[in-house]
């Protein structure tokens, strides 16, 4: 049986590994961004030059060779369903038996006047990256960041390491304010002004102005900003335009159900193209996340080599890092409910909180949300899996700590803020130590 993978991101890649892993069938892995898998998070760092662009690569050269997984370099620009074909851009084509559509993703662009002019773009693709470098080396002498999401700060802070100025347009009136909580979004505003970014809550872009490329940005405020760079980094939204003249139903993205299987027999989408009809309670239909697309291809493997199980992402959990503050959340941490509350400490020195959000009749833990300090994952999935009381959490929130050795240990000033608040005489154990938690974990 010959497999097709369109699209070499976590995703892809994850769904050609455990293929190979767990069959004999022939793979083809087929991407026009790159020739071999790169992590995408890692783009970034090569600009900052922390990393080399070889140092990206999910593994050596000769890994897929090895494991019998076959690269073409070359764009996908139609499929044919009935006939189980795919037509590529050098002009072959492509028949398959299984077919994984794992497109990824594509910067949104919303029609502005001037975006088409050299010096604007997104940062999703290693050909952003390219042209980004490119830009800089003709000279940059300010940037201009559209859009207050993750992919916008990263922007930011590789401008920064260059040492260009950024002026950043946010238009939520608080950095990220959608998904942080008041008090952490207020935190990132400072910390980026902080870094010297020009950051201009509540003000979004009317116009670019410049001949053939980049002169000046025109906010809605009606201020003229001189840049030579405008970083559009609105969102970002399934790439599936060549799936859209094939029988496969799209809406935003490609529509699958909880198998990862599309309308069309043995078609199937997984990571960011893919749109779940039936979405898990809580969690959205479409989910632009690396741990989500690796699930998705190890889900989908499975299936392929004949053990059909249906996409589980788990407890919701991210990642991510602004400037210097680390940024972790685990479960559900709404920026409001009135069903929950949260139990929230932060350092005098605005640069470390710790949120603990749970329900307010029961009690039960729900969610985790973590500003430059780190806690164990598995620890709190269990605590809100067991659907643990706060009490209970807060009597044992060592063990979930993760900080090196020598980092500062805050859970006595979460305790000491649950005791006050419920008037209790609740102890802290002491019970950072790796061994103990493994030892939780297996209770």
């Amino acid at each position: 049986m010959k497999i097709v993978i369109i699209g070499n991101g976590i995703a892809g890649t994850n769904a050609a590994r455990f293929i190979r892993k767990n069959s004999d069938h022939e793979i083809l892995m087929i991407s026009s961004e790159s020739e071999y898998p790169y992590s995408r998070t890692a783009l970034m760092y090569v600009y900052m030059g922390h990393m080399k662009w070889e140092h990206t690569k999910l593994y050596e050269d000769n890994f897929w060779q090895k494991n019998r997984i076959s690269i073409l370099k070359d764009r996908v620009i139609k499929i044919e369903p009935d006939h189980k074909k795919i037509y590529v851009q050098s002009g072959n084509e492509i028949r398959y038996d299984k077919l994984i559509l794992a497109t990824g993703s594509k910067s949104n662009f919303f029609g502005w006047p001037g975006q088409d002019l050299n010096g604007v773009q997104g940062l999703y693709h290693l050909q952003d990256l390219e042209s980004m470098e490119s830009r800089t080396v003709d000279g940059i002498q300010r940037a201009v960041i559209v859009g207050g999401g993750l992919i916008g700060i990263e922007m930011a802070e590789m401008f920064h390491s260059r040492k260009i100025p950024v002026s950043f347009l946010v238009r939520e009136h608080s950095f990220w304010s959608n998904i942080l909580p008041a008090e952490e979004s207020e935190m990132i505003n400072r910390h980026i002004r902080i870094q010297g970014i020009d950051l201009r809550l509540g003000e979004e872009l009317k116009e670019i102005k410049g001949e053939n490329k980049v002169e000046c940005v025109i906010a809605k405020s009606e201020q003229i900003i001189d840049c030579q760079f405008v970083g559009i980094t609105v969102g970002v939204s399934p790439n599936i335009e060549f799936v859209k003249n094939s029988e496969i139903e799209t809406a935003i993205g490609i529509l699958v159900n909880n198998y990862l299987e599309t309308n069309v027999v043995d078609v199937y989408a997984i990571g960011d193209c893919a749109e779940l009809r039936t979405p898990n309670a809580g969690r959205r239909n479409i989910e632009a996340i690396w741990y989500t697309g690796r699930i998705m291809g190890q889900t989908v493997a499975s299936t392929i080599c004949g053990n059909k199980k249906t996409y589980d992402p788990g407890i919701w959990f991210n990642s991510a890092k602004f400037f210097d503050i680390e940024y972790q959340v685990y479960g559900y941490v709404p920026t409001k409910d009135e069903k929950t509350e949260s139990l929230y400490w932060e350092h005098k020195n605005g640069l470390h909180s710790i949120r603990l959000v749970y329900n307010k009749e029961t009690e039960k833990i729900l969610g985790f949300n973590l500003m430059g300090v780190r806690y164990r994952h598995e620890v709190c999935e269990k605590w809100i899996k067991d659907e643990t009381k706060l009490e209970k959490v807060i009597e044992n929130l060592s063990l979930a700590n993760f900080d090196p050795e020598f980092f500062n240990e805050y859970e006595s000033e979460i305790c000491h803020m649950y005791n006050q608040r419920f008037n209790k005489i609740l102890q802290l154990k002491k019970t950072r130590n790796l061994d103990s938690a493994l030892q939780f974990l297996n209770s």
